[in-house]
């Protein structure tokens, strides 16, 4: 299958832990099927970057796909976050017992998969698993919000294995039209998502919890 990482200058021999420790998945390499939010990665510095294209196979490894609705839900996926993001302090304290509660039930180890495939939380992003612990949004619309900023999906590699089954083909250099087009991606969904009604029936973080009681 083909892959791509955006990014500002060519990556021949990708590293699996070169990323920050804080990324949605943890320090690992970020790919995206998608080739067009691949070059808008690539220039969201506002610098016209590249687009590193691989061939990735996937036979022989260990894959954690949170996109598999049988088998995972959005709370393994918000557990992810949780554990890996850097968070307010001031939020963590108000919020303790709910973030422990969904990392202690929901939580699954990433680092032990060659490969895990999940949506991606950007920063822009990332207030939305911040409003679900607060109460403020329901899992369906936590869930939804993600699709309106059509993200898309990440393909992220956490080991060794993995790498020595990605093979580097090209790259492809971006275009200035891409310089804002991440933002206004970002902007358009934060809008759409945000004349949606709060008051919606679904699944909050209090339904959760209540097995606590």
């Amino acid at each position: 299958m083909k892959v791509y990482h955006g990014s500002k200058t060519k990556i021949e021999h990708p590293t699996y832990n070169g990323s920050q420790e804080d990324n949605d998945y943890g320090p690992a390499f970020y790919m995206t099927m998608d080739l067009e939010s691949a070059h808008e990665w690539a220039c969201r510095n506002n610098v016209v970057g590249v687009v590193n294209e691989y061939e990735l196979n996937l036979k022989g490894l260990s894959i954690l796909d949170f996109t598999d609705k049988t088998n995972f839900s959005v709370l393994n996926w918000l557990a992810i976050l949780l554990h890996y993001r850097k968070l307010d302090p001031n939020f963590v304290r108000n919020f303790k017992t709910r973030i422990d509660y969904i990392e202690k039930h929901y939580y699954i180890d990433a680092s032990k998969y060659d490969l895990v495939i999940g949506y991606r939380a950007d920063d822009a992003y990332f207030r939305f698993p911040l409003d679900f612990i607060r109460g403020n949004i329901t899992l369906e619309q936590l869930e939804y919000a993600f699709k309106l900023g059509n993200l898309g999906i990440q393909y992220v590699i956490t080991s060794q294995k993995g790498i020595d089954h990605l093979k580097f083909v090209k790259t492809i250099p971006s275009e200035e039209k891409y310089l804002n087009q991440y933002f206004n991606t970002v902007l358009s969904a934060t809008k759409r998502f945000d004349e949606l009604g709060k008051d919606e029936e679904g699944i909050r973080i209090f339904d959760i919890l209540r097995e606590l009681k």
